[in-house]
């Protein structure tokens, strides 16, 4: 029993799927444990291991010159236009994220018996144990290096690339050679059909009188009290001398190898070094919904069964702030996060920038995780010069023009077909640069990377709006709705809602980080169209006159105006709020994809709609959409791993209890019913203050700490009232209704 939420989760089994296994991860590598007691194995990672499919060589289309042609036939009502502004290319993938090999360990086998495996959220750290034998896996922050600590009197490790879906035509080779008492493993692997590569290294460390025997494929120790393995991944272009390589695994144990130093010992001083970096930012934040003492006992797999459960909520909650924490460092998380044991990933693997990056990063700022918020921001600055050449060659402007996929190397667009013209979609910079301003907001300080990126932003924007309609207002031709398009034209069309918010968000966002240029830049904002209302009294996803709408899709990209801009609400654009109400309604869900429905619970809370959050919190709950890991699934019933429900989880959470803007507070806007009571702490507002909020079906009330001094409107169910923030001082507020 526990009275408190549970900050990590549990299984009576061994994880026969590797999608059942549990992570660990710094940001770089990662690493994922499943398997039998006799054969456990360890699933490395690493954020830089794509494989070359050839577009490690693609550029963008050079179509600029055919983009006056284009846009006089689709203002002349030539719906199809658009089909046919290409280069004639295939489509071409980015390059698909992979696995780099797994760590096996084999034991003499004997039978399961007393087993347990889990993952503590705190610490990071993966345990087994059966009949009396332990292991444990962590990533470190500190030294980036999977660190495992093994008690085996009989062990053998080896290092075995062949995963599902690995190319029989890599080139693999193995060493394996004597370190002191222990072994030093090394796999290099080079891909088919090029110079590019990477390499396992693996040091072995027993302690307590242990023989090593070099055994192919591996090492063969006996007499151990414990063993510990240090292993690291390189990828790299020709041949890797690996001794700096070694060398830096041999300096973090160094008293070890001479045994003055047990095994256990240097195990215990890494994962100290570790847990100082790791479990104060894992523990900024945490929610708290006076679950069951029983259910938040249960192993993660019988509490999936109970959808409808507050622990089920709360340890979501908790892992989803793990494994986003986890997967974020060297780039924010991909489709999979930082984990998969399969080389054939879905899609890729890719940082599927049109959706999915964002829902994935939407709870950073709020949930206190800027190590997530600077993974992003440094995946886009490294690819600026690769959006400035987007936007030449494609659209001949000056700025930037953000890619719809990116496998890390690249920010060049290349990935488009006639179905899915991602080349047209001009809103991409806006859209991936919100978050980072949401940070900006968040911390009272703005970053020049930012203010910077977003100058580029308005550049691209001052050479493409050109042309103007009837009325005068400027049109955004061509535009595009990922991934979508109207009922009665094809997918490039003309004033998508998503390219107007996105326009006019970049614009004058991009003015208040420049105030020199802001008079120009607001003059542009203020010449684009507004928003249109259809015959439904629907939000039209599409503001050009003619353009039907298309209601079951997966994606809610005319939606942008609500979440995550704050160009729609309930307080200062009613109107406009009931037809973007009137929107969500009609949507369907298409594929029942896990991001579309919580894509859906995030617009909904913002429109203060707690049934209809609570509804896609269900579909997504009661779906099967969760591994017994806690890392989710693309589709319903456990249909390709994929991370975008356990990443994006926690930020619906936040949503319907709080939301914040620089000058406006909102309490307690949808909160479903499965959520009578519960606490919630730590969380940042966008005005500078961090908020710990506690609400019963009768009362609530919210602690305020404020970093600056502030002045900002409060909103609750009651109305709305203004708010006095000093800096230093708390501010407490009871509410009696909300």
């Amino acid at each position: 029993m526990t009275d408190g939420p549970v900050h990590g989760t549990w299984e009576p089994e061994p994880a026969a799927r590797w999608e059942d296994g549990f992570l660990s991860g710094n940001g770089h590598h990662g690493a994922l444990l499943f398997g039998d007691p006799d054969d456990e194995r360890v699933v490395v990672t690493h954020h830089t291991l794509v494989r070359p499919n050839g577009a490690e060589h693609a550029r963008p289309p050079r179509l600029a010159a055919e983009l006056p042609a284009l846009q006089d036939r689709l203002l002349a009502g030539e719906l199809d236009a658009a089909e046919r502004f290409t280069d004639g290319r295939p489509l071409q993938w980015v390059q698909p994220f992979h696995p780099a090999f797994q760590i096996r360990l084999r034991r003499p086998r004997t039978a399961v018996a007393d087993y347990r495996r889990s993952v503590d959220f705190t610490t990071g750290v993966l345990h087994t144990q059966c009949q009396g034998r332990r292991g444990q896996v962590f990533v470190s922050r500190a030294d980036d290096v999977i660190v495992q600590h093994v008690e085996a009197a009989d062990l053998v490790v080896s290092l075995d690339h062949r995963l599902p879906g690995a190319p029989h035509t890599l080139r693999v080779g193995q060493s394996i050679v004597r370190a002191a008492d222990g072994a030093l493993l090394t796999l290099r692997v080079r891909y088919p059909d090029s110079d590019r590569r990477y390499t396992g290294i693996t040091l072995v460390v027993p302690t307590g009188g242990a023989r090593t025997a070099l055994i192919a494929p591996g090492a063969h120790v006996t007499g151990a009290e414990s063993v510990l393995l240090l292993t690291r991944v390189v990828r790299h272009t020709g041949e890797l001398d690996t001794t700096p390589h070694v060398e830096a695994l041999r300096d973090l144990v160094p008293e070890c190898e001479v045994e003055a130093e047990s095994a256990s010992d240097a195990y215990a001083r890494l994962l100290d070094r570790h847990t100082r970096l790791h479990r104060p930012a894992y523990a900024r934040v945490a929610l708290d919904l006076a679950a069951d003492p029983t259910e938040r006992a249960l192993a993660g797999s019988e509490l999936l069964a109970r959808p409808d459960s507050p622990a089920l909520l709360e340890r979501l909650f908790a892992a989803g702030r793990y494994h986003l924490l986890s997967s974020s460092g060297l780039f924010p998380p991909r489709l999979t996060g930082l984990w998969t044991g399969d080389w054939e990933t879905a899609w890729s693997g890719a940082f599927t920038n049109d959706a999915n990056v964002n829902l994935q990063t939407a709870s950073a700022a709020c949930v206190a995780l800027p190590e997530v918020t600077e993974a992003l921001a440094s995946l886009i600055h490294r690819q600026i010069p690769d959006w400035q050449d987007n936007a030449r060659e494609i659209f001949g402007t000056r700025g930037v023009v953000a890619p719809p996929h990116s496998d890390g190397e690249s920010g060049l667009t290349y990935h488009f077909s006639r179905e899915y013209p991602l080349h047209l979609w001009t809103a991409g910079a806006d859209w991936l640069l919100k978050p980072l301003v949401d940070h900006d907001e968040t911390r009272g300080e703005q970053d020049p990377r930012t203010a910077r990126a977003l100058a580029e932003v308005a550049l691209f924007y001052e050479d493409f709006l050109t042309r103007t309609d009837a009325d005068g207002h400027l049109v955004v031709v061509p535009s595009y709705s990922p991934e979508n398009r109207p009922a009665n034209a094809s997918w490039g069309a003309i004033n998508a809602a998503m390219d107007l918010s996105a326009a006019r968000h970049a614009l004058l966002t991009a003015a208040a980080y420049h105030p020199e240029k802001a008079a120009a830049w607001r003059a542009l904002a203020d010449r684009l169209p507004p928003h249109r209302v259809n015959a439904d009294g629907a939000l039209a996803e599409w503001a050009r006159p003619g353009l039907d709408d298309t209601y079951d899709h997966r994606h809610l990209s005319h939606l942008y105006g609500v979440w995550p801009l704050d160009e729609i609400t309930p307080y200062d654009t009613p109107d406009l709020a009931k037809a973007a109400h009137r929107a969500l309604e009609l949507r369907g869900s298409e594929n029942d994809s896990a991001h579309g429905h919580l894509h859906h619970a995030l617009v909904a809370a913002r429109l203060r709609d707690g049934e209809r959050v609570a509804h896609a919190l269900g579909q997504v709950l009661g779906g099967d959409f969760f591994h017994a890991s806690l890392m989710s699934a693309h589709y319903p019933d456990r249909n390709v791993y994929n991370a975008d429900a356990a990443h994006t989880l926690p930020a619906v959470l936040v949503e319907m209890l709080v939301q914040s803007t620089p000058d406006r507070l909102v309490l307690l806007p949808a909160v479903p019913t499965i959520c009578p009571r519960g606490a919630l702490r730590g969380i940042r507002t966008r005005f500078g203050a961090v908020l710990d909020l506690t609400w019963s079906p009768t009362e609530a009330t919210a602690v305020l700490r404020p970093t600056r001094t502030t002045r900002v409107e409060l909103r609750t169910s009651s109305g709305a009232e203004p708010l006095e923030l000093v800096a230093g001082e708390d501010h407490v507020l009871r509410l009696e209704a909300w």
